[in-house]
């Protein structure tokens, strides 16, 4: 409830009612996973016994947001009061069914004469006219009070039974909605008072060596700071996150000063966190600027390039692989497991799949980008596809970087306490064949209780092959006349002003 200014100023013009809709059409989508209603519903649960503890009526409802803001529009009539004056809510960016949700949301609202009033809770700035000068709008956001938890919130005096009872006006399950995906058992609470705590938890005690922490897919489920999730579903407010961390940072710096003993891997590791909370920013403008990128290549110069990929038996069947983490590679099945049991991995792990997807298995990133985004518990479609892109080298402006699933195991995992933990098949393989099961001599393969093609895949492509053939592919498509002008364009309409452009 912290930092909601929607709520406040509703609250300074009347009565206010709290209302969460479970829209079929949103989980439903190919897009909504198991994972993401799970933490919702753990989050709401908390957020209506903090509405109900300060005499506030939070309801929730399912069905079609304009169908039940017609229901109960007709039901305060019924009870004697005005119906809806005004609809309050936060601006979000998210994918192109609750854009379309929302254009219906504004007609009803209009044809109604309801009030609408979207306020920013971001630092992404809608109808923005240029990427000149964003970065200070997002100071500027940042900056600003976050606005106070209400004491008490005024609800208009209607009998409980009228607003609260009757068809879907129940807890929905995940049955009942048809939510696809499965309980991931590691996953992280929803709630707000399970986001503080992970905040307070990394300033204080985890995050000391967050710059080199979240490149480790061993250290990165402690060292960094685990708050997408929070972020993304609406737990806290990165407005909060920011000023929380500069108050942190500005504690440590005063101590210092005056001789108290301060860890100096803190300056540079909260310097680095700050900087992660722009980029958050930055990636979802891309998205709020070019809903297009949801669906299309940023860069239509690379129109072609993959389209038709998954038209083969062959190509769909390492696809299969692929999300079932069974490659044959061990840091990419071992993310992938991971991912299905708890939600997360870090970035570094989180681009080696998309490379691996986009590179070595020459796929078009859109398939594997809808599956990530039901496997990633923080998944925030403008960050998710702008940075799926950006690993699938369609931007124009980036670095083209294809990952070595097999160095990743040299440099982030040589002991294979993370492999070894979700691909239980390698416990024994010796740390000198864990980054290339398929080289162990056959003896070793049978001392080790690992037979390749048996017990674990052969992989199912050859690097170095897949390696240079997409690097051909994609570097002849990046020279041409036509991608270099559509990198320009690109540049000007997404690219950071914070740094030189990586072209």
């Amino acid at each position: 409830m912290a930092d909601h200014w929607p709520l406040v100023r509703a609250q300074l013009a009347g009565p206010v009612i709290g209302l969460y809709v479970f829209e079929p059409s949103v989980w439903t989508a190919p897009d909504a996973d198991r994972c993401h209603f799970d933490f919702v519903v753990q989050s709401l649960k908390q957020l209506h016994s903090q509405w109900s503890a300060r005499g506030g009526m939070l309801l929730i409802r399912t069905g079609e947001v304009v169908d039940v803001l017609q229901s109960l529009h007709d039901d305060l009539r019924a009870a004697g009061l005005a119906g809806i004056d005004r609809v309050w809510s936060h601006e979000e960016t998210g994918n192109a069914i609750t854009f379309a949700r929302d254009v219906r949301v504004s007609r009803w609202c209009k044809a109604h004469g309801a009030g609408q009033t979207e306020i920013p809770q971001t630092g992404v700035v809608r109808r923005l006219r240029s990427r000149d000068g964003w970065a200070r709008l997002w100071q500027q956001r940042m900056d600003q009070p976050a606005a106070a938890v209400p004491q008490r919130i005024n609800s208009p005096l209607v009998a409980a039974g009228t607003l609260r009872t009757g068809p879907g006006r129940e807890w929905p399950t995940a049955e009942q909605l048809g939510v696809r995906g499965f309980v991931k058992p590691e996953a992280k609470l929803g709630g707000e008072s399970h986001a503080w705590d992970e905040l307070e938890s990394f300033l204080n005690v985890r995050g000391v060596n967050y710059q080199r922490d979240m490149s480790s897919p061993v250290e990165g489920w402690t060292g960094c700071s685990r708050l997408s999730p929070y972020l993304a579903w609406g737990n806290i407010s990165i407005r909060l996150v920011y000023q929380r961390t500069r108050r942190h940072a500005a504690e440590l710096t005063e101590l210092s000063e005056h001789g108290g003993g301060v860890d100096r891997r803190w300056f540079s590791a909260l310097r680095s966190f700050d900087a992660r909370l722009r980029w958050h920013c930055h990636f979802m403008q891309k998205l709020e600027s070019e809903p297009e990128i949801e669906f299309e290549n940023f860069n239509h110069a690379y129109d072609g390039m993959r389209e038709g990929s998954f038209a083969s038996d062959e190509s769909r069947r390492r696809f299969a692989a692929w999300k079932s983490g069974q490659t044959g590679y061990p840091m990419i099945d071992a993310c992938m497991r991971a991912l299905h049991q708890g939600g997360w991995i870090n970035f570094r792990m989180r681009a080696m799949l998309a490379s691996f997807a986009s590179y070595h298995l020459w796929l078009h990133w859109r398939e594997p980008s809808v599956y990530l985004a039901t496997q990633f518990l923080d998944y925030e479609p403008g960050i998710h596809y702008s940075q799926f892109q950006m690993q699938s080298g369609t931007t124009g402006i980036n670095t083209i970087r294809i990952y070595s699933p097999a160095k990743q195991v040299l440099d982030n995992d040589p002991e294979g306490r993370f492999i070894r933990k979700y691909v239980p098949e390698l416990a024994e393989v010796p740390d000198e064949f864990l980054a290339e099961p398929h080289l162990m001599p056959g003896l070793t393969q049978h001392m080790a209780g690992c037979v390749i093609g048996e017990h674990y895949p052969a992989p199912i492509v050859d690097h170095r092959t897949a390696y240079n053939a997409a690097k051909l592919a994609v570097f002849a498509a990046r020279a041409k006349p036509a991608a270099k002008a559509e990198a320009s364009r690109v540049y000007n309409k997404h690219g950071s002003r914070k740094r030189p452009n990586e072209r």
